[in-house]
């Protein structure tokens, strides 16, 4: 039998605690810094700043100076291109290509300030598993950001493959995703858009993550923002309610993401939107019996309704987040170097490999449809100032010190039955198999649809969402248990776009 427990629905904040989106708006501080061999060691290679070895003279990068290789993606404001820059500095190196369309993002403000939020952050922030940023650039009527290439694909792509992940391996993935979310929240960033289509994975298998376009910059300790904005099935309540939300909205989202890597889908999601958010502010937490302790009460401290009662909502964030026994056998500074090996490496054959991505992008034909857009003066201007080169120096010691990189086969399933999703190691060790009344069909994939036994069968999984005596958090005198049906199938993620709200 599944175990049962009630999410605790506590009232809101102090309503004077609450602010708006355009107030509290953090300054930015530059202070001198002391040369100081404690901070930086012995071991650190210096290397004199000329500007040679910087930005190249005069380079003028634009989109003539790359070659549209293959469609990587397609969103509402334009497009995700590979291409090889084929002229200057980076010649021949392999990149993404994001284009927006600037007559579509001015038609509203909020659009028009999460773009350059987004640009801003992608310069501003540089972290092992944030992807770079390397040049940014604008036409009469479009926008360029070219980042690095990450050839191992979306996260999405892998969970679809697997159905679902042993625990060890979500435990990694959500270990490089909490160090990246971590590193956002002390610069002031909430990043409020976490899912697995906007996780990519590089060469080697280590997590990145993309897609800035919904963060909210310069909330610090207890400022709150109250748009609404995401993507539904991993929202917290405080943004669906509008209550104002701050940093612990991502660590509800992690909580969403862990518990769809561990289930084969996220832990509120229904055939419509409006039910989705009711479950998500009502329902009840379902957790499948195969589930570890850690994982289990990881996942109930994570997905507590009220912010402050979340487990990484108060002053120490993520240092809560890393200390719960579920991540006991993480060594973080060796997560961040990256030494440790990702459960997972990229089958790839190059640079230019598009094999993890979605063919049904990748055999489009690449084509940046004509620049004939004609904007007014002052709506050019309101982009005034995206231009941008990373200093190259940043590449060239990254790439010195990059790691060797060994291709492995993808991890398969070869026993004679289905793997538990829990790798319990060390002294007194036990194992976790499935339930008979729970297993996930890998047979159809792109829907990760999860079978359950019908309502004949005895074993069958019980969701309880209300309390029958109607002493619950819930509306009383419902009926307290709901029959999974046979066919749980995950909503379709590829028509949920992400939402932003005034």
């Amino acid at each position: 039998m599944a175990e049962v427990f009630p999410l605790d629905i506590n009232d809101a904040g102090d309503e004077d605690k609450l602010s708006s989106d355009d107030e509290f708006e953090g300054e930015c501080i530059d202070e001198p810094m002391d040369n100081d061999e404690r901070m930086y060691g012995n071991d650190v290679e210096t290397v004199a700043i000329s500007e040679e070895n910087v930005n190249p003279k005069d380079e003028k990068v634009g989109p003539e100076s790359f070659e549209l290789l293959k469609v990587l993606g397609k969103g509402g404001y334009g497009k995700v291109f590979q291409v090889r820059k084929c002229s200057g500095h980076n010649m021949n190196r392999v990149f993404a290509m994001k284009v927006l369309k600037k007559a579509a993002i001015i038609r509203s403000q909020k659009d028009t300030a999460h773009t350059k939020a987004e640009r801003n952050i992608l310069e501003e922030v540089k972290h092992p598993f944030i992807v770079d940023l390397i040049y940014a650039f604008q036409t009469g009527g479009k926008l360029y950001l070219i980042l690095e290439y990450l050839s191992g694909g979306e996260l999405f792509m892998q969970l679809e493959r697997e159905g679902i992940f042993m625990e060890d391996t979500a435990c990694f993935y959500l270990s490089e995703i909490s160090m990246a979310l971590e590193h956002l929240h002390k610069m002031g960033i909430i990043y409020r858009d976490l899912k697995p289509e906007n996780i990519l994975l590089d060469a080697t298998g280590h997590v990145k993550l993309t897609d800035f376009g919904l963060c909210k910059e310069s909330v610090f300790e207890n400022n709150l923002t109250h748009t609404f904005c995401g993507t539904i099935e991993y929202m917290a309540p405080e943004i669906l309610t509008r209550s104002g939300h701050g940093k612990a909205v991502d660590w509800w989202s992690l909580g969403a993401l862990m518990y769809d890597m561990l289930t084969g889908s996220p832990p509120f999601c229904a055939e419509s939107r409006k039910k989705t958010i009711d479950k998500i502010l009502k329902g009840r937490l379902v957790l499948p019996p195969y589930l570890t302790p850690e994982s289990k009460d990881f996942l109930r401290k994570l997905l507590k309704r009220h912010p402050q009662s979340r487990l990484g909502g108060g002053q120490d964030d993520a240092k809560a987040i890393k200390s719960h026994p579920f991540f006991r056998n993480i060594k973080w500074d060796d997560l961040t170097s990256k030494r440790v090996e990702p459960p997972f490496k990229p089958s790839i054959t190059g640079d230019d490999d598009v094999s993890q991505f979605d063919s049904k992008f990748t055999r489009q034909t690449p084509v940046d449809s004509p620049d004939d857009s004609m904007l007014s003066e002052s709506a050019s201007n309101i982009f005034q100032g995206f231009t941008y080169v990373a200093p190259s120096i940043l590449e060239n010691l990254k790439l010195d010190h990059a790691l060797p990189w060994k291709v492995r086969s993808p991890r398969k399933n070869t026993g004679p039955g289905p793997m538990s999703p829990a790798k319990v190691k060390g002294a007194g060790a036990s194992q976790f198999g499935f339930d008979s009344s729970w297993k996930p069909n890998r047979e159809e994939i792109t829907k990760r649809t999860l079978n359950f036994p019908s309502a004949d069968n005895i074993n069958d999984v019980v969701m309880a969402t209300h309390d029958t005596n109607g002493t619950g958090p819930d509306e009383p005198g419902l009926t307290n248990q709901m029959q999974f049906s046979s066919s749980c199938a995950v909503p379709n993620r590829t028509s949920n776009m992400p939402i932003s709200m005034t």
